[in-house]
């Protein structure tokens, strides 16, 4: 354990969680929208299960993400699949009691967070690999001791939703963004983006009205829906 002893080490740890604070706040709020319908004890286990098997996901993309993210067209798959989380997301509302509904609703929260976590933290594991230098002992304690920083802003966020509505439309507004930017982002539009960098930004801005405006389309057709039922 002399690695402890050294300067480097702590300095690298404060690197990694300072970078995991910086960048869990997207996955913070995937986490809130898909527990955000559970009741309040499911909440908690879907932000406990969700958060801890997410933190364990990066470490383990974080030996593959430069290759991954060289790969064309995995990132445009990538982006499209966090497109359709966020409709999903915006549109879902609740509907049905009973144990049985309660435990698939978790388990769909769970596998959200999971998926859109994948997909979204591709690129934030090559900026911790890189603050770790090689040190899996640093890379997996840093990991893990931003797993409480995860929830604890999850929970704050799910708070923050129930007393704003308008916070569910800015998450979903936010996740539709990193889709769009990970669409432009993939490495087949790498030579036509040379110089035409704001062409990202419009991608992001068109992903995140495009996640919203379909939402709230879901969301009223489910509503008509309910109705005539």
């Amino acid at each position: 354990m002399d690695m402890l002893q050294t300067s480097a080490f702590w300095i690298g740890l404060v690197k990694i969680i300072w970078i995991n604070i910086i960048l869990s706040g997207d996955n913070a709020v995937v986490i809130a929208l898909a527990a955000r319908s559970l009741q309040p004890h499911q909440q908690k286990m879907a932000i406990f299960w969700g958060s801890g098997a997410a933190v364990v996901m990066r470490i383990a993309l974080t030996v593959v993400a430069v290759e991954l993210l060289a790969l064309p067209y995995l990132q445009i798959v990538g982006g499209l699949l966090l497109l359709w989380i966020g409709m999903q997301l915006l549109g879902d509302e609740d509907e049905g009691e009973g144990e049985a509904k309660e435990h698939g609703s978790l388990m769909a929260a769970i596998r959200t967070i999971l998926i859109a976590d994948l997909v979204m933290s591709l690129d934030n594991v090559i900026a911790v690999a890189a603050a770790a230098k090689g040190s899996m002992t640093l890379l997996v304690l840093g990991l893990a001791i931003s797993i409480p920083l995860v929830i604890f802003g999850s929970t704050l966020m799910i708070k923050l939703m129930e007393r704003f509505p308008v916070i569910v439309v800015l998450g979903a507004a936010l996740i539709g963004w990193v889709g769009g930017e990970t669409i432009a982002s993939d490495a087949v539009f790498v030579p036509f983006l040379e110089g035409r960098h704001w062409l990202v930004y419009a991608a992001a801005a068109i992903g995140a009205v495009v996640v919203v405006g379909l939402g709230k389309f879901m969301q009223s057709r489910s509503g008509k829906s309910a109705e005539a039922g």
